[in-house]
């Protein structure tokens, strides 16, 4: 599996905002908001382009444009925080959606929504995620998008834990990894250590319902 590791000083501070134990909602949003648009800027790196002629107000100039734009999927509730930052570096990407809560008991990913094209067959994929943990919610979904066909398919994750990269590894398809950092372990909550939090909580406030 490929994994790119973007070692930028502008997305470690953000990283570092992101992590501090004071930065508060609107805070932390701005930041992830920042470093989502930074990591999927990194992740489109290799997009297969074409060219076209654009007229200029002197001439002639070769224009760049996405062959195929990806499809942005967030993971819900915390990847739709990074809906926008995608949206604002590939504003002509559609968008699908997983939704997976967390059973606080197993740790396990429980599905509750998918909301995908049927036939994802040489679409690139952005599968978008602020946090890489056990790896049980991304291989999850790296399973539904490859059971519609999908073979092309970039997971991108601010913070990810090294036991879930390693799970990630072996599961094997046609993924990459884009990430902000790896950190070293997990708690025994299934937290990322050190971490940032729970990124959703983070975001929009403690979850008061069960999913």
């Amino acid at each position: 599996m490929d994994i790119t590791v973007v070692n930028h000083p502008l997305a470690a501070s953000r990283l570092t905002i992101m992590r501090d134990a004071r930065s508060d909602n609107a805070t932390f949003r701005a930041a992830l908001r920042d470093l989502g648009a930074m990591l999927i800027y990194e992740a489109s790196r290799e997009l297969p382009v074409e060219t076209f002629d654009t007229q200029t107000p002197v001439g002639t100039a070769q224009g760049v444009r996405l062959r195929k734009p990806p499809i942005i999927v967030p993971i819900i509730r915390a990847g739709l925080g990074m809906i926008d930052p995608s949206l604002s570096m590939i504003p002509d990407a559609q968008v699908g959606f997983i939704g997976l809560a967390r059973d606080e008991v197993t740790h396990e990913p429980v599905p509750y929504l998918e909301a995908l094209p049927s036939d994802l067959a040489g679409q690139p994929v952005f599968l978008v995620d602020p946090m890489l943990a056990t790896g049980g919610s991304l291989i999850h979904a790296i399973d539904l998008l490859v059971e519609r066909g999908a073979d092309d398919i970039t997971c991108v994750c601010m913070v990810s834990a090294q036991p879930g990269v390693e799970k990630l590894q072996a599961h094997g398809g046609p993924i990459r990894l884009v990430t902000a950092t790896i950190d070293p372990d997990l708690n025994e909550n299934a937290y990322i250590v050190p971490g940032l939090g729970d990124a959703g909580d983070r975001l929009y406030g403690p979850r008061n319902i069960d999913l």
